[in-house]
This record gives C-alpha cells, structure tokens and sequence, in this order.
C-alpha cells in the first residue's frame, strides 16, 4: 500500500479518535509512532527526540509559574488584589464586574494561567455579584472572560512554550504581551460598564479612601509578586526560569508569614495539584516535538505556505492564519493549539514580513480568545463547574466579553507598534536567547 494511502488512513483514524474523545496526548503520540512505521524511522529516536526535546532550562518556568498561581490562591493573596479593585471602583456602575476583571490582570501576572484566573477569581467574585443583583449566567461569563489574559500578561506559561517550540527570547516574549494584555482587560471591562448599565446590574459603592488605603497593603503584597518577576528579569538579576523560582519563594513566604492562610499541612496538595496540571502540558510538548519533525518530513509547512501566499498581500494572509488559530481555538485546548499550528504558522508569517513577536502576540490572543469559544472554551467549562450553572447559559452572556476581545485583536493584528514597542523601548529586540 502507497505511503499516501496508510498516511491518509492513520490520520483519518486520529481524527476519530479525536472525536470520540480520547486524550490528545495519546492520539498526538500514536500519529507519530504510526508515521515512523511509516516512514520506516528507528523507534528510538522517539525516546531520545522526546528527552533531549524536554531538556531544557527554560521549560522550568512553566511548573513554577503554575505553583505561583496555586499559593497565591491558597494564601489569600488574589482575595486582596480582588478587596483593592473593588475599592477603586466600585463607585461605577458594574464596578465589582470590572473589579473581578482588573483582579484577573493582576492574578494573571504572576500566575500566567488561563483557568487558574478563572477558577480563583471567579470563585472570590461570583457569590458576591449575584448577591449584588448580577445576572448569574452574566457573573459567571464575567469570570471566564477575564481568565483569557493569563496567557498574554507576562509571566505566560503559553509564551515560554511558545518561545520554546519557535526558538524566541522568552523575557522579549513577556515584554511584548504587556500591552495587548492590558488593552484586553480594559475591553472587557468597557464591555462589563456598558452591559450592566444597560442592565442595571451591581451596586453603586461610595468611593472612599479609607477602604482604599485600608485594601492597598494586602493588594501590594500581589504586586510586589508582579514587581520581583519584572524588575528581576529586565534588569538582567535573574533570567524568566530564575524569576519563577524566586517568585515561588515569596509568595510561600507571604501565604505562610504575612497572610498566615496557608497552612504547612495543605502544601502536599498545593503541589499535587499543579503538579497534576504540568503532568498534563509537559507531554503534549514532548509529542509535538516529534510531530513536527514529521510535518517537516511530508512537507506540511511548504504545502500550507504555498496556499496562503496565493491568496493575496500581507494583510489577507495574516487575516487567514487569525481565522485558523481562532478555528483551532475553539476544538483545542491552547497547548496543543500552540504546539500543532505555530511551528507552521510562525514561519509564513516571517516570510510576508510580520515581525515574530508581534506574530506570537497575535497568535495567543486568537488562542486565548479560544477560552471563551465554544464547542470547547474550556474557561466556560471551568465557570460552569465553579458556579454549577449549565454551560451553554454562560455561553450566551460570553457574547459581549467574545466581541471586545475580537476587536482588541483585530487592532493589534493592525497596530505592530502595540507588541513590539516595549521590546525595542527595552532595546532587547530579540537579542535575548530562548534558554531563558
């Protein structure tokens, strides 16, 4: 049987296995042994590919980054980020909406996940918006739209994978995501404003500096979280990899110390519990080494590279690339996404002149926006189990938090200057190296 024949047979069989549901890793993984039978490559060079694949300082960052997420979690600190956000503005209709919103942005830089944005502020901010006179489905939404900025504000556990795989300096990487990041937040919290005016959702709380400046110092132990990450890696004291560890430190210190809510006999489960969540994306970048040796070997990249340069300028081809990470988006979770489409993506998008960090920014904004998407929009999913509401209830209050963040994207798809300015205000300009 021709090798067309058995490789149209082996990835038809993916896909439904795909389809009924099987783990992705698994289905990635046997994709790849299949095509080595194929192609008649020796099997071992799957072990050593996949080892040598992983051995690699940077990819350190992504556990330590997810730890951070879990102790600040554990210890409180999101709880007064999210008390500080809602002294400034409460005052303003839908305040305590756009406070959990501003409370995301803040949990986001330092813990750099998606879901664990969602599942600690929503958790903090949900009973009290309902209480408040918010939509529930409304309230919900509102969770699961802010948690998409944990992959664009620096630290981002997608941009040290994405650095990883596309060979990019991580701490330019971080830099570039600062401003999309911020300009989501704002989106989505004029998007929050205008709903709950229309609506007449939340309370107006009188603005008083007493609760902000009572507020100010639990929040700025989250901020200084923030500082130690930034200051720390551009400043040239500690690389991301070092950041993370040295980030991890601080807030077990504050949640033991300052806060005194985490407590030693819950540290075991802190840590199965991002360890269970690494366990998850450390395999799936294992596999999509190997893949994209295979993609290389039947020439996916110059077969897809071939069909977008024929259809038209610059602006036409990244358009058409937006539309199929946004496509992917919304069947796959963003680590399979990141690791099946930007090896393919990334160097087409070079070859038409778009700068690589400005690609990667509008590459995970596509992948973010794939939280809030359905048929999979796995923030959704975890709002719904968070909240107990059915999903596709949350999924019709998403609409508005979808809309602003498809015009944010599409303004930074347009506007270069808003991912690379920092970098090269910075004057790192990818002078940096990925072994971060």
């Amino acid at each position: 049987m021709a090798d067309a024949t058995l490789i149209t047979l082996l990835t038809v069989a993916a896909f439904f296995f795909f389809v009924v549901g099987t783990p992705l890793m698994l289905i990635i993984g046997l994709w790849v042994i299949g095509m080595q039978l194929i192609f008649d490559f020796p099997l071992a060079n799957v072990g050593s590919s996949m080892f040598e694949g992983l051995n690699s300082f940077a990819l350190l960052a992504a556990p330590l980054f997810i730890l951070t997420g879990d102790l600040i979690s554990a210890g409180g600190i999101a709880r007064r980020m999210t008390d500080f956000a809602l002294a400034i503005l409460g005052s303003i209709r839908g305040g305590l909406g756009m406070a959990s919103l501003a409370a995301c942005g803040m949990f986001a830089a330092i813990s750099g996940s998606n879901s664990a944005t969602t599942a600690t502020i929503g958790s903090i901010t949900y009973p009290t918006m309902v209480k408040q006179g918010y939509d529930k489905n409304f309230s919900a939404a509102t969770a699961a739209a802010g948690g998409t900025v944990g992959i664009i504000i620096p630290p981002s556990i997608l941009f040290i994978v994405y650095g990883y795989l596309i060979s990019l300096p991580i701490s330019e990487l971080f830099l570039a995501g600062i401003v999309p990041g911020i300009l989501m937040v704002i989106s989505m919290m004029a998007a929050c404003w205008w709903m709950s005016k229309r609506k007449g959702y939340g309370e107006i709380i009188a603005f008083e500096f007493k609760t902000v400046r009572d507020t100010a110092p639990g929040a700025s132990i989250g901020l200084i979280a923030i500082f130690i990450v930034l200051w720390g890696i551009y400043t040239g004291v500690f690389s991301p990899t070092e950041a993370s560890a040295v980030t991890v430190v601080y807030c077990l210190l504050a949640g033991l110390l300052v806060t005194r809510e985490t407590k030693w006999r819950a540290l075991p489960s802190i840590f199965l519990r991002s360890a269970t969540i690494i366990g998850i994306i450390v395999p799936l970048v294992a596999v999509s080494i190997m893949m994209q040796q295979i993609l290389a070997v039947i020439g996916a990249k110059e077969f897809i590279e071939g069909v977008l340069v024929n259809l038209g300028g610059y602006y036409t081809i990244l358009f058409v690339m937006m539309g199929m990470v946004l496509a992917a988006g919304t069947i796959l979770e963003s680590v399979p996404n990141t690791i099946i489409l930007a090896p393919i993506l990334a160097p087409i998008a070079a070859t038409i002149g778009v700068d690589p960090f400005h690609f990667a920014v509008v590459f995970l904004i596509g992948d973010a926006i794939g939280f809030i998407t359905p048929p999979y929009g796995l923030n959704l999913y975890v709002a719904s189990g968070i909240t107990g509401l059915p999903y596709f209830q949350i999924v019709r209050q998403v609409i508005p938090y979808l809309i602003s963040l498809l015009v944010i994207w599409t303004i930074v798809a347009i506007v270069p200057d808003l991912s690379t300015w920092l970098v090269q205000f910075a004057g790192l300009g990818g002078a940096g190296s990925v072994q971060n």
